[in-house]
């Protein structure tokens, strides 16, 4: 008969923002079979306990683990009492640390599912997807509870830990992407670099992703998993020629989402600080060092935690356009061409606009939308270097195509994200062809505004030329809408490019 020994613990508000949880001991436990008579040796023990309004974003439920241990399992749950309207419910996150400890880093990392799973195992050799497969070392564990939102009644919440003992097993040495596709030599390249999977909140196998992917006609994707890198194994089979598979993470705080793009494979952000901390530029450094880029999500989507509030010194690029194009989208496209006025005005350094779909299930668009990136090879090396110099555009999907240039009265030109360094009264024109866009409008969009737009052909497919001067824009950039579907509201969009600078530097 399986024994279950139950630690019932009151927590309350302590020290330095935690919680003291108290510890959940193996040391003496006598193991018990397990459901079969041939099976493994068992021990479990189940904590419960009770989390106040106002508890720490993170508490740490400590659980010493002996020696021998072949499998570490862990189940919680917790209550959802009804709540006013207006009133958070409740809303807990876990994941779990190994016996290297929880400090800041995640040296002892070894896994997240925050909210998307009630259950998980690892061992040596596999692990529930979002976990890192490993030794089960004998030592002081922890898991972490994320306490997203309280009730006004608190939450209860209850945590069993099963150990099953023998042999330890070996872990396989990970596969991770190659760098490197064949591509097309310098060209544009389509891809989506905020896409989830069965590793975090998502539905889709990597295997699908990766055919809906191709589907879409991308060129490249990232696997971007809410705070944990358990995804960048999990691509064997799935690159080729056509498709480059970057790796990264989507590093989820209180304070707003950040995709850390294209980042070293195996390479773990730490989510776990606010804006208040005042810490946020050491982990943009750390994605830094690990060669990715730091792009701000989201950054006016309305879901709790989701809002950006780190400010953008430490971003290479924003977010502006995340899935089918709404309302938080049109408030981050005016913010990040605001951004551009005072970059044109005190000469500070500028972020190039990017676009993701940031799928998680059907019926989410792999590809809606997609940045395009002129790169000089289809390597995670030059598509960052592509982005972080603002040589991109935004399209709804691969159906859509356009081209974009500003030329001088002597042939001097510029494309999209690079300079046309000419004097003030110099005539320019700029250029546009673009196809796949029936129905859609065209708008030149300058640091003054909307400053000129024209209806594509029926076929969507068009060329349209706009006479200016850099004394009349300092930059221009291209807007392709679908027809508004609210009064007083510009339509959603189809394509967005990165601007075009006009002027001495």
């Amino acid at each position: 008969m399986e024994r279950r020994d139950v630690l019932r613990l009151s927590a309350v508000a302590g020290a330095a923002g935690t919680l003291p949880l108290g510890r959940l001991s193996f040391a003496e436990a006598a193991p018990t079979t397990g459901p079969h008579p041939d099976g493994p040796a068992e021990q479990r023990r189940t904590v419960t306990g009770r989390l106040p309004v106002g508890a720490p974003d993170y508490v740490y439920l400590p659980v010493d683990v002996p020696h021998g241990v072949r499998e570490i399992a862990v189940a919680y749950r917790y209550d959802k009492p009804p709540v006013p309207d207006g009133t958070a419910g409740n809303a807990c996150d876990i994941g779990i640390f190994d016996e290297r400890g929880t400090a800041p880093g995640g040296a002892g990392f070894r896994g997240w599912s925050g909210g998307a799973r009630s259950e998980f195992f690892l061992r040596a050799d596999d692990a529930t997807p979002g976990y890192l497969p490993g030794p089960v070392n004998a030592g002081t564990w922890h898991i972490a509870l994320g306490p997203y939102t309280v009730a006004p009644q608190g939450l209860a919440y209850e945590v069993t830990v099963t150990l099953r003992h023998g042999p330890p097993g070996t872990t396989p040495p990970p596969v991770h992407p190659p760098e490197r596709a064949r591509g097309r030599g310098r060209a544009w390249y389509r891809g989506d670099s905020h896409l989830h999977s069965v590793h975090s909140d998502g539905k889709r196998t990597p295997a699908r992703i990766a055919a809906l992917a191709r589907a879409a006609g991308l060129d490249f994707i990232t696997t971007t998993e809410h705070n944990t890198t358990s995804s960048h194994r999990a691509w064997e089979g799935l690159w080729g020629d056509d498709l480059l598979i970057l790796t990264g993470e989507e590093v989820t705080t209180r304070n707003g989402h950040v995709v850390a793009m294209g980042t070293d494979p195996g390479v773990f952000i730490d989510w776990r600080y606010r804006a208040r901390d005042g810490v946020f530029g050491r982990y943009a450094r750390a994605i830094h060092r690990a060669g990715g880029l730091v792009i701000p999500a989201h950054p006016h989507a309305t879901c709790v935690g989701c809002g950006w509030k780190f400010g953008l010194d430490d971003a290479d690029a924003v977010e502006v356009w995340n899935g089918p194009y709404g309302p938080d989208d049109e408030i981050t496209l005016a913010a990040w061409d605001n951004a551009l006025v005072a970059h044109v005005r005190d000469g500070a350094a500028w972020l190039p606009a990017v676009g993701h779909s940031d799928a998680h299930r059907d019926p989410d668009v792999v590809g809606l939308p997609q940045t395009v990136v002129l790169a000089d090879d289809l390597s995670r090396r030059a598509l960052l270097d592509g982005i972080r110099a603002g040589r991109a555009w935004i399209a709804e999907s691969a159906g859509i195509d356009l081209a974009f240039t500003a030329t001088g009265p002597r042939g001097e030109h510029a494309g999209i994200g690079e300079r046309l360094a000419l004097p003030g009264p110099a005539a320019v024109t700029a250029r546009l062809t673009v196809s796949g866009a029936p129905g859609c409008t065209v708008s030149f969009v300058t640091d003054q505004g909307r400053r000129h737009t024209a209806p594509l052909p029926p076929s969507g497919t068009g060329a349209l030329t706009w006479p200016t001067t850099p004394d009349n824009a300092a930059y221009i950039r291209v807007e392709v809408r679908h027809p508004s579907t609210a009064a007083d509201l510009p339509g959603p969009m189809a394509a967005l490019t990165n601007p075009i600078f006009l002027g001495r530097c």
